[in-house]
């Protein structure tokens, strides 16, 4: 079986402690104690988002290839 894969468009989400994040972005996330990163290949991280499956739908929506990383 030959199937092609674009690595370039996955992206990894994760979760992280709120308490980890700069100041502004702890202030930002209220109450929650975890929120989910969207990192692409490089590392940058492209978005934070409330619940994994917001995260995986930010992923999805912008073509992109959501692997979950614990």
């Amino acid at each position: 079986m030959n199937v092609k894969f674009d690595f370039a468009k996955t992206v990894y989400v994760k979760p992280i402690d709120v308490a980890d994040l700069p100041v502004e972005l702890r202030d930002q996330a209220g109450d929650l104690d975890h929120l989910f990163a969207v990192h692409n290949a490089d590392g940058e991280q492209l978005a934070l988002a409330a619940t994994n499956a917001l995260a995986v739908h930010l992923a999805l929506e912008n073509d992109l290839q959501p692997v979950s990383l614990h």
